[in-house]
């Protein structure tokens, strides 16, 4: 039960439904690791750069895992990753987010990958986060932040997304505006357009817990 959780955008929940999705297959019973290969936006500790969201997945995977296993590329300022890996001198390693990946298959039945940004982030000069999840080779989750302009953004990356040959298992309704009109005529919308199911449906929470997420989610059904 491997899945990559993409995103029409930055902050549409893609860590609160990798969290979730976590939490579920923990409740099955599953050796299961969250992975966020690449974050930008970190405080300097003592411990170096360290990624809120990357601890928070951290912090739910079991068997543990070291912060590096979980983010091999973090980065300071929170703009796109390939500028931050510029600014930074340090390029991302599509290869090395590879072999850190095939290392967690080796003791965990269950991994969750969450990219950064949207499908189709610049990760380096010639590859984009569609790329690193074809070289995973993983199936694909939708998150679909309840905004504003979220049908075309949604339409436009389940578009992308199956040009790229990797199955779109499912997507995922985060209601990230409380007050956004019209929400429930947006959804059905989405659901008309998307030939995949709708896994969750999540409401703008007060309190933000892996647990309260999972209730909100189902895993896809392959």
């Amino acid at each position: 039960m491997h899945y990559f959780i993409t995103g029409t955008d930055t902050d549409c929940g893609k860590t609160l439904v990798t969290l979730g999705f976590m939490q579920l297959c923990l409740q099955r019973g599953l050796k299961t690791a969250g992975m966020k290969p690449v974050a930008a936006g970190a405080l300097r500790t003592h411990e170096g750069l360290l990624n809120p969201d990357a601890l928070a997945i951290q912090g739910l995977s079991n068997p543990t895992l070291s912060y590096h296993e979980v983010n091999p590329f973090c980065y300071e300022p929170a703009v796109a990753p390939h500028l931050a890996a510029r600014h930074a001198s340090r390029p991302i390693d599509l290869e090395a987010v590879e072999r850190q990946y095939k290392q967690l298959c080796n003791s965990h039945e269950a991994i969750v990958v969450e990219g950064a940004g949207g499908w189709k982030v610049p990760l380096t000069p010639e590859e984009d986060m569609a790329a690193l999840c074809r070289r995973l080779d993983l199936p694909v989750v939708l998150v679909v932040g309840l905004r504003l302009g979220c049908i075309n953004h949604a339409l436009l990356t389940v578009e992308a997304i199956l040009a790229s040959g990797q199955p779109l298992l499912g997507w995922i309704a985060n209601h990230v505006d409380a007050n956004m009109a019209m929400a429930e005529d947006n959804i059905q919308t989405l659901k008309q357009r998307i030939k995949a199911p709708l896994l969750g449906r999540i409401p703008r929470l007060d309190q933000v817990s892996a647990e309260i997420v999972a209730t909100y989610l189902s895993l896809p059904s392959s």
